[in-house]
């Protein structure tokens, strides 16, 4: 008998809001060759030589806003959920970090020590992208071939689609509806570069960013993230019945002069604003747990863009975080895995 647990991972943290900290955990994060995918010199040049020397001090003041008194919001609610999944599951459940501290490999070490050899690795994101399921899952894997040799791994595919995720989501999204009067709903996914989409097709061919490519079907899709965001908004839209022209999709957070996926939120906002639109709901299905991205950028900077273009009313949804629907989905979900192949489980 092998014994199982669980390991799930997000994005992870600043272990405070002292620039130090930011400069460190922002270095990390953005060395990652699959966050930001140049030649290891150039982004070097780019991240310690520019990146590092300016955006610590700016991040830090945007972490002291959103930051509570047990600390990052994203590190509170991510142990929160496992917390509560580890209370419904028959096996242990751990959570980890793939930046800063709470380590991927701190998080197998603690599986290690209560006799697992069998991981169930669940990146918490719902959408595949290379900086952010790809570079967890690489890794995990490095990780287990020098420290835990005698591990194996299961990973969770990526679940932007799934029934489950889709009602739960969406109930959330109809929770908020149901008490304020909207005009527009809109869906932000964190940005990627446009290359990141293109990398990561496996025909090599099909990912041409046009407007088609990702309706038309593809085995492209199973690692495409510009299609998995759309699909999630449109399933979503679907379950809760949505008129065609009350909601959108755009993506946040872009970095540098290359180009992303678009439409861009910030840009989207103004637009809206400018249009007539007064009430205006947003949405943030690239992320299950409140971070700097939702909490700041869009839940502040958002607002503040949108009521300068004479939009009255911005209503942001919270992610999924420690929701009891959200909880009860993800331990089915374990507990199909340590029964039956995880493919059957959640497929």
């Amino acid at each position: 008998m092998r014994n199982k647990g669980v390991l799930m991972v997000n994005l992870g943290s600043p272990d405070s809001t002292d620039p130090k900290d930011v400069k460190k955990y922002l270095g990390e994060f953005l060395m990652d060759e699959r966050v930001i995918d140049v030649p290891k010199w150039a982004r070097t040049l780019l991240v310690k030589g520019i990146i590092l020397n300016t955006r610590p001090k700016q991040s830090a003041k945007a972490y002291k806003k959103i930051w509570w008194e047990e600390g990052s919001p994203l590190i509170v609610l991510s142990e929160r959920l496992r917390e509560k999944v580890d209370e419904m599951t028959g096996v242990p459940v751990e959570v980890a970090m793939r930046y800063g501290s709470g380590t991927i490999k701190e998080g197998l070490q603690k599986l290690h020590d209560q006799g697992v050899n069998e991981v169930f690795l669940i990146p918490l994101y719902p959408q595949f992208a290379m900086a952010t399921t790809e570079t967890i899952l690489v890794l995990a894997e490095e990780l287990r071939r020098e420290h835990f040799p005698d591990m194996s791994f299961t990973t969770m595919p990526p679940f932007y689609n799934h029934p489950d995720y889709i009602r739960v989501l969406a109930e959330s999204i109809k929770e908020k509806l149901y008490h304020v009067d909207y005009e527009h709903l809109l869906f932000s996914y964190h940005g990627v570069p446009e290359r990141h989409i293109r990398k990561s097709d496996i025909t090599k061919s099909h990912c041409k960013i046009d407007g088609s490519c990702c309706k038309s079907p593809s085995p492209a899709h199973q690692y495409c993230y510009r299609h998995q965001c759309f699909e999630t908004t449109r399933l979503v839209a679907q379950y809760l019945e949505l008129k065609e022209d009350t909601y959108s999709t755009s993506f946040q957070s872009r970095l540098g002069f290359d180009p992303w996926l678009q439409p861009y939120t910030d840009r989207t906002i103004e637009k809206m604003g400018k249009k007539g639109i007064k009430n205006m709901t947003i949405v943030t299905p690239a992320f299950v747990s409140d971070c700097l991205e939702t909490l700041e950028e869009i839940a502040m900077e958002g607002e503040e863009i949108f009521h300068e273009v004479g939009g009255k009313e911005f209503t942001t949804i919270p992610c999924l975080n420690d929701r009891q629907d959200w909880v009860k989905v993800l331990s089915r979900w374990i507990d199909e895995w340590a029964i039956v192949d995880t493919k059957t489980a959640i497929a």
